[in-house]
């Protein structure tokens, strides 16, 4: 039978944050259903000094016992798990496309499914008022500083591991798995891994004779499915020698599309900027294009430190944005610099990002 109860040892003491997006999801809808931001700082500093205990997970309800200066406390959050017509309109959506159960399984939550989870009605992470607080200590605001410190620490969960915010919904791990594939047919790593079965004796040969001649059905581009059979057979073999694929929105995997398959590009909605974004650096190139983010402390400083030595001009910094007159770098989250120059009253991608950003400013020209 499967163990719906899941248990996680205690945090040391130490500065943490979310941060994938689904973990500052559920930051933000604690924050969100709070009316008082002072218990949330002082249970964000009990969770940094390590005073909430082991954590159990099961469906709907987190628990732990939260110390305090002057007491011990019985925390608990409470979350609606889903009904099982939602289990079934979610694990749907699970199936619909291979990538997002591979994803889970790599520990990610694709941003993709938890949209397509709430067109189908099933809101898979937490809005205002989703989060029922409870605690044993007197406090009267909602949550206390007990209940926050166990929901900031439930976010690093989330962060590490998505599953809990599944199991929270009421299934564990391998329920999961089990509902969202297909009852038949065999996986192509499986496939893959089999020995070859022993094939039948060889038939005499038969006289050759001319080949058969087909025309292409009428409105069938057979140059657009020319690529699609080649872009098609490439994914099969990153998948059989990766085990995954990038899981990509309908948008993006167009982009992609047409970066890699030129001859596709005029018959795919993506625009030369999302294609040259793309080229320079798949995912995280279109998304240095179009989502300016502000790196932390540490990546900052060391983007400074390395303008500095390469000894280049001085530059407008905005976010991750460094403009020097009609050029700019633009500092990624992989660590690289991607350059861009100004044309036609916008930024343009031009040349290749690298981890130099003299080379990439240079590369502009």
């Amino acid at each position: 039978m499967t163990e719906r109860v899941k248990g996680f040892p205690a945090f040391g003491k130490g500065v943490r944050h979310a941060r994938s997006w689904w973990g500052r999801a559920w930051s933000q809808a604690v924050e969100d259903t709070s009316l008082d931001q002072a218990p949330l700082r002082q249970g964000r500093k009990y969770a940094h000094a390590g005073l909430v205990g082991t954590i159990t997970v099961s469906p709907g309800l987190l628990s732990a016992t939260v110390y305090d200066t002057e007491d011990t406390y019985h925390t608990t959050v409470r979350l609606t798990p889903f009904t099982d017509a939602e289990w079934r309109r979610f694990l749907g959506q699970v199936a619909a496309k291979a990538g997002h159960l591979a994803a889970l399984l790599d520990r990610e939550m694709p941003r993709e499914l938890a949209e397509a989870a709430d067109d189908a009605g099933v809101r898979l992470l937490p809005g205002i008022g989703d989060l029922d607080p409870e605690c044993t200590c007197p406090g009267w605001e909602l949550p206390c500083r007990h209940a926050a410190a166990l929901c900031h620490q439930a976010s690093w969960l989330l962060d590490a591991d998505p599953w809990v915010l599944l199991l929270l919904r009421g299934r564990a791990q391998d329920e999961v798995v089990a509902g969202a594939r297909p009852a038949a047919g065999v996986r192509a790593v499986d496939a893959f891994a089999a020995p070859p079965a022993d094939l039948p004796d060889d038939p005499p040969p038969a006289e050759p004779g001319p080949l058969p001649e087909f025309e292409p059905v009428d409105g069938l581009d057979v140059e657009a499915l020319a690529l699609l059979v080649a872009d098609a057979a490439a994914k099969a073999r990153d998948l059989l020698l990766t085990g995954r694929l990038p899981v990509l929105d309908e948008r993006r995997d167009a982009i992609r599309m047409a970066a890699g398959h030129p001859g596709l590009a005029a018959r795919l909605p993506a625009s030369a900027r999302e294609v040259a974004a793309w080229r320079q650096g798949g995912p995280v190139g279109l998304e240095v294009l179009e989502e300016p983010w502000t790196p932390a402390k540490a990546d900052a400083h060391r983007a400074h430190a390395a303008w500095r030595e390469a000894d280049l001009p001085e530059a407008a910094v905005w976010r991750n944005r460094w403009t020097v007159r009609d050029r700019q770098v633009r500092y990624g989250r992989d660590g690289r610099w991607y350059p861009y120059r100004a044309r036609s009253g916008g930024w343009e991608p031009a040349g290749s990002a690298g981890r130099d950003p003299a080379a990439a400013l240079t590369d502009t020209d």
